[in-house]
C-alpha cells in the first residue's frame, strides 16, 4: 500500500472560467488532468451545489482511478479550494504523475495562497 498523498487548501483562486461554480467545467478539468498526467480514470462523481435562489454555488467530486484517487471541494464565495490527490505506488512509482496532476489543477485554479502537504503512506516508523 506504498503510496503518495498530496493535500493542499488553495485559497482566494481566480480561474480564468468558471471553474468553482461550474461543475460540468470542474469535472472535465480533473479527468482530463489525470489523463494527461498518466493515470487511469475508472470513474468520477461530482456534485453541484446550489443557494437559497438556486443558483450554482460550490462543487465537490471525486475521480476514483485506478491508481486511487483525486477529490476536490469549491468554496466560491471566498475562491477557496480543497484538493486531495493520493496515488498507490505498488506496481509502478506514480509520485511523478500524481505531482504533474497535483501541479496542473492547481495552475488551472490560481490561488493566491497554497498551504499543501504530501504524506508518504504505507510505511510504519522505524521505531515500529
Amino acid at each position: 500500500m506504498n503510496g503518495l498523498h498530496l493535500i493542499a487548501d488553495l485559497y482566494r483562486c481566480e480561474p480564468v472560467s468558471g471553474l468553482l461554480v461550474e461543475r460540468a467545467a470542474l469535472e472535465t478539468l480533473c479527468i482530463e488532468e489525470c489523463r494527461s498526467a498518466g493515470l487511469s480514470p475508472l470513474g468520477a462523481y461530482f456534485y453541484q451545489f446550489v443557494d437559497e435562489r438556486g443558483e450554482a454555488a460550490g462543487v465537490t467530486g471525486t475521480v476514483v482511478l485506478a491508481e486511487s484517487h483525486l477529490a476536490i471541494h469549491t468554496w466560491p464565495e471566498s475562491g477557496d479550494v480543497t484538493l486531495d490527490v493520493y496515488v498507490c505506488n505498488f506496481s509502478r512509482d506514480n509520485s511523478g504523475r500524481a505531482r504533474q496532476l497535483f501541479r496542473c489543477v492547481i495552475d488551472a485554479l490560481r490561488p493566491q495562497d497554497i498551504v499543501s502537504h504530501e504524506v508518504v503512506r504505507g510505511r510504519l516508523p522505524a521505531e515500529v
